[in-house]
């Protein structure tokens, strides 16, 4: 029960800095590609991926098999449009294109690299002040 509550309350943004984490490898797979011909810039959308995630954590919701072997199918398969838990990749726009067909702006992929980077920092600074106040009830309790 205890563990549940506990898991209730550092749920939003554990489940944020793992998407952040996961966002910036996509994004930094778009600058690793700037220059690959017919590359084709992949995001997600970060709101609606968290919500998926915290409805997939919700305990009220029903829950898929979890894999536990690299020979299981995941659940739902994936290909490569989604990431490993099934938050879908998009193509970012294109804003000017090049002749190669490639669409990585460097300056948006830079922009959105350091926005995410700066995100999960306060994410982390979020969930320390999470657990300094449970630890502050705690000693305060005894």
């Amino acid at each position: 029960m205890l563990g549940s509550k506990l898991d209730d309350y550092l749920r939003f943004n554990e489940s944020a800095l793992s998407l952040r984490s996961q966002r910036q490898n996509v994004l930094a797979s778009n600058i690793a590609n700037a220059d690959t011909p017919n590359y084709k810039a992949r995001d997600i959308d970060f709101s609606s991926a968290l919500q998926s995630a915290l409805d997939k954590a919700n305990p009220n919701q029903p829950q898929t098999l979890t894999t536990t072997a690299k020979k299981h199918y995941p659940n739902p398969l994936q290909d490569a449009g989604t990431l490993a838990d099934g938050t879908p990749l998009l193509y970012r726009g294109v804003i000017q294109g090049a002749v190669d067909g490639n669409t990585v702006d460097m300056d948006v992929e830079r922009n959105q690299f350091a926005d995410n980077a700066i995100r999960y920092e306060a994410g982390i600074t979020a969930i320390n002040n999470q657990i300094k106040s449970m630890m502050a009830a705690i000693q305060s309790g005894s």
